[in-house]
């Protein structure tokens, strides 16, 4: 039917907000994080955090060791973060899935992780499945391999065997995408471009709820969060994004939490002692009633303070365990207390009185933004807000011609990243942006990507040509080199610029 404005609209609407308030579905988005980020909070807990100049460097020289596009070293940061913070997940059951974007990359993925496995002798802890249409031919297959072949099972057994307890990551390329039901994935690695209502429908193979499935987890490689956040606004109703996340806070909003005196920590010991004891079954809701039992002091005490006291509280409480619950899942903490707590924290939170029946256990913006200031990029859950409507554009003539790109000296785009981040460019930073340029044009290779592609596919080679000059120049200016590499926000800045301007003289 149409509405008011002439526009289609459903007659009944069951959104997707809707789904994850009434538990039928859980968040995709809670837990969503790119690579660089990931990166950068499993530095910060390094036992010292102020780092010299030759120290810097080094971890520079590592991340630039792990760039996402080296797919050996892509295998080595899924397999353990698999086995670090995965694989206890949901009773010990949670399976993952890694998203290729082709079918040759399924396919050496496939082989990579049976070769670090074997090399790591992790045989014992997991096994790997691929999933692909046809035949893939590569170096060393001339004549094609199948997914059978590679697998020993047929396409229609695949999805059988993957129940099975040890098989712990599927390595998809299209195929399973869509339509894939399997309640114990967990954890998404995404190495492929998505957008639109392929995003949507590819980061939904995680929203199955299980018992014991609390929460899920995207660790991205390829996607920037903007897409993502558009993607999904116009099947919820508004998207946002949270601040940057800073490990440091989850200590100091412990600390300010204890302060209210709301819980003891005799009461926490006692949940723990029953909650975390191996013989405890908890697989029912009445059995899980049970521990409410030892948050009973607490709601009391809860119920004394002032309402003002009481919404900090509840505010504080609710952003503690979805920031745990995101970093537990990135780094290992070195204190039990933390997890001891998280378990407390959860059924507290439950058990304290609603104000508002519409109330939800996210970070909305006024959290958000108290206690996760933003400094470089934005990072965290994506938010999904009440209230506002996305718009799904119609089918409507496909676009053949390339958009014409705004063409931009080189002085203009120093010009624009001043005055963007402030910075002050000295001769030397002009010179050594304009000697990578030149380097990169004079690269018949990456001129024939340009005239072949469009930007968006150019970006990639564009990248990879990208890094490996600036790593080939970092002595000439590594301030700069580690303003780029070390500032997400300002380094997307420049490769876009210095990106779109050879696009363009490569296409004159």
């Amino acid at each position: 039917r149409k509405n008011a404005q002439g526009k289609p609209e459903p007659f009944h609407l069951y959104s997707m907000r809707q789904a994850i308030e009434e538990n039928f579905i859980l968040d995709v988005l809670e837990n969503y994080t790119t690579y660089s980020l990931f990166y950068r909070l499993t530095k910060s807990i390094e036992d010292d955090p102020k780092l010299n100049k030759k120290k810097a460097a080094k971890a520079i020289g590592k991340f630039i060791s792990l760039h996402p596009h080296n797919l050996s070293q892509k295998t080595q940061i899924i397999i353990e973060h698999f086995r670090n913070s995965v694989s206890k997940r949901i009773g010990g059951k949670a399976k993952a899935m890694l998203v290729c974007g082709s079918r040759l990359h399924a396919k050496r993925y496939y082989e990579e992780f049976g070769k670090y496995i074997k090399e790591k002798g992790y045989q014992n802890e997991m096994k790997v499945l691929v999933a692909f249409s046809g035949k893939v031919v590569d170096d060393n297959t001339p004549d094609g391999v199948s997914e059978p072949q590679l697998t020993g099972f047929s396409e229609k057994e695949l999805p059988g065997v993957f129940e099975k307890e040890e098989y712990k990551i599927l390595i998809v390329a299209d195929k399973y995408q869509t339509g894939f039901d399997q309640p114990l994935l967990h954890t998404m690695y995404v190495d492929k471009k998505l957008s639109g209502v392929k995003a949507v429908q590819t980061l939904s193979r995680l929203n199955r709820i299980h018992p014991g499935k609390t929460d899920t987890f995207v660790l991205d490689f390829v996607n920037d969060r903007q897409t993502i956040l558009d993607s999904f606004q116009p099947y919820y109703e508004l998207t946002t994004v949270t601040e940057e996340t800073d490990v440091n806070h989850l200590f100091d909003l412990k600390n300010h939490l204890d302060q209210f005196q709301v819980y003891w920590q005799k009461e926490i010991n006692d949940l723990v002692a029953v909650y975390f004891h191996p013989l405890t079954k908890l697989n029912t809701e009445k059995q899980q009633s049970k521990l409410y039992a030892f948050t009973d002091p607490a709601v009391d005490r809860y119920k004394e303070l002032e309402k003002e006291k009481q919404d900090e509280f509840k505010k504080g409480l609710r952003t503690w365990i979805n920031l745990y619950s995101f970093l537990s899942q990135i780094m290992p903490f070195p204190a039990d207390e933390l997890e001891e707590f998280f378990a407390y924290a959860r059924l507290l939170q439950k058990r304290l009185p609603k104000n508002d029946y519409s109330e939800q256990i996210v970070l909305d913006d006024e959290i958000a933004l108290e206690y996760y200031r933003l400094q470089k990029i934005q990072e965290g859950a994506i938010q999904l807000q009440k209230d506002q409507q996305g718009e799904l554009s119609g089918t409507s003539e496909a676009g053949l011609k390339r958009p014409k790109e705004e063409e931009a000296m080189l002085s203009e785009i120093i010009t624009v990243i001043n005055e963007r981040f402030g910075t002050e460019f000295v001769e030397a930073d002009k010179l050594f942006f304009d000697q990578i340029e030149e380097e990169l044009y004079s690269d018949s290779n990456l001129g024939a990507q340009a005239r072949a592609n469009k930007m968006d596919t150019f970006k990639y080679a564009f990248d990879d040509k990208f890094m490996d000059k600036l790593i080939s120049r970092m002595d000439q200016n590594q301030e700069m080199f580690e303003r780029i590499v070390g500032d997400d926000l300002f380094g997307a800045v420049v490769r876009e610029y210095l990106m779109k301007r050879l696009y363009q003289r490569f296409n004159k």
